[in-house]
């Protein structure tokens, strides 16, 4: 249940099409339904704009897939996040009619072509080919939230040409989100081009003293370029949730 839905079922028994009780029944399910180890949250989208989103660790591909029926049966799209190929198989046989991406390991019910619900275009740039998974992650959650999406891959600052070749998309963007590992320089790089927000996302990359994205993560958050704000290490899924919402207002 959505507002576009709810609005389609009130203006029904306004105009007499649907009798009061019936639409009772509808609304009946609100707000969350039981199921086998989940309430599942069909109330999401009336209350955040967004419907509930399956995180996927820790969940059966059984109880993935009941998730996922239940909120299909609730007239929503359904969006799972950090899914491995062999859990997204065995719940696709389960719950047909879903979508796999490999590489950001999402999973999709809903249409291919969703409704384009942002005001512009959504910028994700990855420092490197290592921190693709999470932008592609970053990109594929934005996408399937009804954003206009633009991906720049491997334009880190150890080549700042390749990033500055793209200036073009970066003043363009409404909202951008930087994926990087090591230092996490790029955040503040790509902060000092734009007048708009950055969402910076450190990534696990890197060696040693990169302590698994934590010297990218406080790089990142002592970044002088005002325009910066940080999501946790290896968080593709937050940063586009929050660059979806402001690319909405």
């Amino acid at each position: 249940m959505n507002r576009e839905r709810l609005r389609q079922l009130l203006d029904a028994v306004r105009r007499g099409e649907l009798d009061p009780d019936d639409a009772l029944e509808t609304l009946a399910t609100l707000p969350f339904a039981d199921v086998a180890g989940a309430r599942v949250d069909t109330h999401r989208a009336l209350r955040a704009g967004i419907p509930e989103v399956v995180y996927a660790p820790g969940k059966t591909p059984e109880q993935i897939a009941e998730i996922a029926r239940t909120l299909r049966g609730a007239e929503q799209e359904v969006l799972v996040t950090r899914v491995e190929a062999d859990v997204a198989e065995r719940v696709l046989a389960l719950a047909a009619g879903g979508e796999y991406e490999p590489v950001a390991r999402l999973l999709w019910y809903g249409p291919s072509a969703g409704a384009s619900l942002g005001k512009g275009t959504i910028a994700v740039v990855a420092a490197g080919t290592s921190d693709l998974p999470v932008a592609e992650e970053a990109a594929g959650v934005a996408r399937r939230l009804g954003n206009k999406v633009e991906l720049l891959a491997d334009v880190g600052v150890a080549g700042l040409h390749r990033l500055l070749a793209s200036s073009e998309v970066l003043r363009q963007a409404r909202v951008l989100i930087a994926v990087a590992g090591m230092e996490g320089a790029l955040p503040s790089v790509v902060g000092g081009l734009v007048d708009k927000p950055v969402i910076a996302v450190p990534t696990s990359v890197g060696y040693g003293a990169s302590f698994g994205g934590v010297a990218a993560l406080l790089g990142m958050l002592t970044s002088c370029a005002s325009n910066v704000t940080v999501v946790n290490i290896d968080n593709g899924f937050g940063a586009a949730y929050v660059a979806t919402l402001i690319n909405r207002l």
